[in-house]
């Protein structure tokens, strides 16, 4: 019972409806209340920073994630970073400084994709946006996308999972102290015609095609099976495609090194 309430009963009368409103009402300069207030920092808590400095204490531990896990397959090679390495390296480190990564939003899209064997794969596309919250409550809102193809019911959880691994990669710019950019690949069917071997020789012999670019061929013909397809080269005798990639790729890194 409130002061004014004890007054009007002392006095022998009830509140009106006004005055019972004014009395429950908080008063104006009232503080809303401080969640932290009754928090007691235990030995292994996180310190209470903003969420900005958390995660550049996150990065400063991560430091890089090397490309450890390997692809061979259809004659193509490469070395590359999976979402489960990620979330090792990651997994810990946030803990230990209080962050949260949580996702707040998912919108998917799908298809259906023919491999070459004529069998059906279920393509999902999905933009996620992300809460990343730090130990003081405060968050920022990020967002990054996945594409998975997959013969089950998993197109979606694989897609997710691109997309986590892209966000914290790419948001804890976490390099590989490798040479090599990164690279995903998987194999399609065709929904359009494909391209003629002549016309991969000419773009590998293009001058003005990088050694990225080159690499990414390399990977098309495998998928292509037309790696070992025969072409005239630029002194016209016959090469394989994939002899002649190699070859005018280690001819150009080496101008580039000699450039340098």
């Amino acid at each position: 019972m409130g002061l004014r309430e004890n007054a009007a009963a002392a006095a022998g009368r009830t509140l009106t409806t006004d005055e019972l409103l004014d009395e429950l009402a908080p008063a104006e300069d009232s503080p809303a209340p401080d969640p932290m207030a009754d928090y007691e920092p235990g030995d292994d808590d996180p310190d209470m920073v903003p969420v900005r400095v958390a995660w550049l204490r996150v990065r400063r531990e991560i430091r890089a994630i090397g490309k450890g896990e390997k692809y061979d397959a259809l004659g193509t090679r490469f070395d590359f970073r999976g979402v489960d390495t990620v979330v090792q390296y990651f997994g810990p480190v946030t803990l230990k400084h209080g962050v949260h990564v949580m996702p707040s939003k998912v919108e998917a899209t799908y298809g259906e994709k023919t491999t070459k064997s004529g069998g059906k794969m279920r393509e999902c596309s999905v933009l996620v946006t992300w809460t990343v919250m730090g130990p003081m409550g405060d968050t920022l809102t990020l967002q990054t996308m996945g594409e998975a193809l997959d013969t089950a019911d998993k197109s979606t959880t694989k897609a997710q999972s691109v997309a986590l691994r892209t966000l914290l990669l790419t948001f804890g710019l976490t390099p590989t102290h490798d040479r090599d950019p990164d690279a995903d690949r998987i194999e399609r069917g065709h929904e359009a015609p494909g391209r003629s071997a002549e016309s991969y020789r000419d773009e590998i012999l293009d001058r003005g095609t990088s050694q990225g670019r080159l690499k990414q061929i390399g990977y098309e013909l495998g998928n292509l099976r037309m790696l070992n397809t025969k072409v005239q080269n630029e002194t016209g005798d016959w090469e394989s495609l994939d002899s002649l990639g190699l070859r005018t790729y280690k001819e150009r890194a080496a101008g580039a090194g000699a450039s340098s």
